[in-house]
C-alpha cells in the first residue's frame, strides 16, 4: 500500500515536469511575435524564451561594440530589464529583433559616449570571441584558408584590433552589417539614422577597415 502510495505521489512533479518541457517545445515553435504576445497574455516564461533567443546575439553585438566583456553583459543585462518593462509599448506591427537591438545599441553608444569623457576610461584590448559561423568579411586574406584554425585565430585578433580603431559611429553600422548580417533597413531603425547615412557610415567603416588591416596581413 506504501509503496502504491509512494509511487501515485511521484506523478505530479514527473506530470509538471513534462509539462514544462512541453511548454518549453511550444514556445520554441513560436515566432518572435507568437512569443511576445504570449508573455503579454500572461505567461512568464514566454519571457524566458526571448531571453534564450537573443541572450548570446546581443552579447556579441554589444561586446564587439565597447570592447569590454563584463561591462557588455552588464548592459545585456540591462537591455532585458527595459525590454520586461516596456515590452506592453512594443509596436507589433515592427520586428521585434530590430527592437531589441535598438534598445541594445542605445545602451552601446551611451557607454561610448560616457567614455569618451573621461579619458582616464581606455578601452579593453578586445578578446577573441569569435565563433566559426559568423558572417564572414568580405576583405578576407585569400591566403589565409578556412581549414586553417592558427590562421583564422590570428585573422580574428587582427580584426577585433582593428574594429576597436574605427570611430564609434562607424564601428557601430560595421559591426551590424559585417558581423551580425543586419540589413540596411533594420540598422537604419537600430540606429536611428536614415539609410543615406547608414550607407554613407558604413562605406567609410569598411574603407577604414580595409586601410588598417592590409598592412597587417602582409
Amino acid at each position: 500500500m506504501g509503496a502504491k502510495t509512494l509511487q501515485h505521489g511521484n506523478t505530479v512533479p514527473v506530470r509538471e515536469a513534462e509539462g514544462a518541457r512541453e511548454h518549453r517545445k511550444h514556445l520554441a515553435s513560436l515566432t518572435d511575435s507568437e512569443v511576445v504576445q504570449a508573455f503579454l497574455d500572461g505567461d512568464e516564461r514566454a519571457f524566458g524564451e526571448l531571453v534564450r533567443r537573443y541572450d548570446g546575439r546581443l552579447l556579441n553585438f554589444v561586446y564587439r561594440t565597447v570592447g569590454d566583456r563584463e561591462r557588455a553583459q552588464d548592459l545585456v543585462q540591462e537591455t532585458f530589464v527595459r525590454v520586461y518593462r516596456h515590452l506592453h509599448r512594443f509596436d507589433q506591427s515592427k520586428k521585434f529583433s530590430t527592437w531589441i537591438y535598438t534598445i541594445a545599441g542605445n545602451l552601446a553608444k551611451n557607454e561610448l559616449r560616457n567614455r569618451s569623457r573621461n579619458p582616464l576610461v581606455l578601452f579593453q584590448t578586445i578578446k577573441k570571441n569569435w565563433e566559426a559561423d559568423h558572417r564572414p568579411l568580405e576583405w578576407e586574406d585569400a591566403r589565409l584558408k578556412p581549414d586553417d584554425l592558427y590562421r583564422k585565430r590570428h585573422l580574428r585578433e587582427l580584426v577585433d584590433q582593428v574594429v576597436q580603431q574605427l570611430p564609434d559611429h562607424h564601428r557601430i553600422v560595421f559591426v551590424l552589417r559585417e558581423l551580425e548580417g543586419k540589413t540596411y533597413e533594420e540598422i537604419a531603425d537600430i540606429t536611428g539614422c536614415n539609410l543615406g547615412t547608414v550607407k554613407s557610415r558604413l562605406n567609410r567603416a569598411r574603407n577604414n577597415f580595409a586601410r588598417l588591416i592590409a598592412p597587417m596581413l602582409d
